[in-house]
C-alpha cells in the first residue's frame, strides 16, 4: 500500500520501499517505527498509518508524528481513515502525549475531512528537508571545531 500511495501523490517513481525495509523497521530488535493497518470484515486491508515518536521541548513530552496514511480508493469514506486517526489519538491520550502531527500534500482532498475531526492547518510553519548531496556535503562538516556530541543522561 505504500506504492499505492507513492502512486496516488503522483511520486512512484521516488518510492523505493521493499517489504525487506519496512519489516525491518517494523519488527526489527529496536523499531523506531510504528504502524496500525485498517481491515474490513473479511480481513482485507483498507488503509494504513505509519508513525514514529517525536518529542516537544516546549511542552517536555513526546507526540505521535504521522509519516503516512494512507486509504485505498474503494475504502474512503468508510471510516477507515478516522479509525486509523482515532487509534493514534487514543495512543497519544493514554501515553500522555500532547500532540499528532502530519504532513499532507497542499492539492489533498483529505483537508476537508481533517478540518472535520478538528485538526488546524500550521500556517505558520514551513517544512524543510536536507537530501541527496546537500545531506552529504552538510554531514562532511561533522565534527569539526565546534562539534556537538550526543548528549546522554549521566549515571
Amino acid at each position: 500500500m505504500v506504492h499505492e500511495l507513492a502512486e496516488y501523490e503522483r511520486a512512484a517513481d521516488q518510492c523505493h520501499l521493499t517489504t525487506g525495509q519496512l519489516t525491518g523497521a517494523l519488527f526489527g530488535p529496536a523499531p523506531a517505527l510504528f504502524g496500525h493497518v485498517a481491515v474490513d470484515e473479511a480481513d482485507r486491508p483498507l488503509g494504513f498509518a505509519l508513525w514514529f515518536l517525536n518529542f516537544s521541548t516546549w511542552a517536555g513530552v513526546h507526540g505521535i508524528y504521522l509519516e503516512d496514511l494512507y486509504v485505498r480508493p474503494e475504502a474512503r469514506g468508510t471510516g477507515a481513515g478516522r479509525q486509523l486517526l482515532a487509534t493514534l489519538a487514543a495512543i497519544c491520550v493514554e501515553r500522555g502525549y500532547r500532540r499528532l502531527d502530519w504532513s499532507m500534500i497542499h492539492w489533498n482532498p483529505a483537508a476537508r475531512f481533517y478540518a472535520s475531526i478538528g485538526a488546524s492547518l500550521m500556517e505558520e510553519w514551513v517544512p524543510y528537508r536536507l537530501t541527496g548531496p546537500a545531506l552529504t556535503a552538510l554531514a562532511a562538516q561533522a565534527g569539526g571545531p565546534a562539534s556537538a556530541t550526543p548528549t546522554r543522561p549521566s549515571a
